[in-house]
Formats: C-alpha cells, structure tokens, sequence
C-alpha cells in the first residue's frame, strides 16, 4: 500500500487497515514457516505497510 493512500484514510479506516494487514501477516508468516511461499518479499512488504499505517495513525492520533 503507498503512503499516499494512507494519507488519505480516517483514524477508523486505518485501525480496520492495520487489523486487516496483521491478519493476513500472519498467515503469510506461518505459511511459509511449513512450506517456502513463493514470494518470500511479501513477508518484508506486509511488514513496511503495517509500520506505514501504524505511523500514520499515531500522527492522526496526535493532531
């Protein structure tokens, strides 16, 4: 997901977006702790979007 769409979501959405990524990071991690997924990239992908939308949420949190 890029920053500038971020920008764009409320508090509400980003809190729905962050559960939404930590859900399926989750899943992505354990897949590939039984098996190698095919794209392993995706596990550091998920990791930068979930610390992107934490950012943003703090910053909305603090204005």
């Amino acid at each position: 997901m890029k920053q500038s769409e971020i920008n764009n979501l409320s508090a509400a959405e980003l809190q729905e977006k962050l559960s939404e990524l930590k859900k399926t990071y989750a899943e992505v991690k354990s897949a590939h702790a039984i098996s190698p997924i095919e794209n392993p990239l995706q596990i550091r992908s998920l990791r930068r979007s979930i610390a992107r939308v934490n950012t943003e949420l703090s910053k909305k949190e603090l204005q």
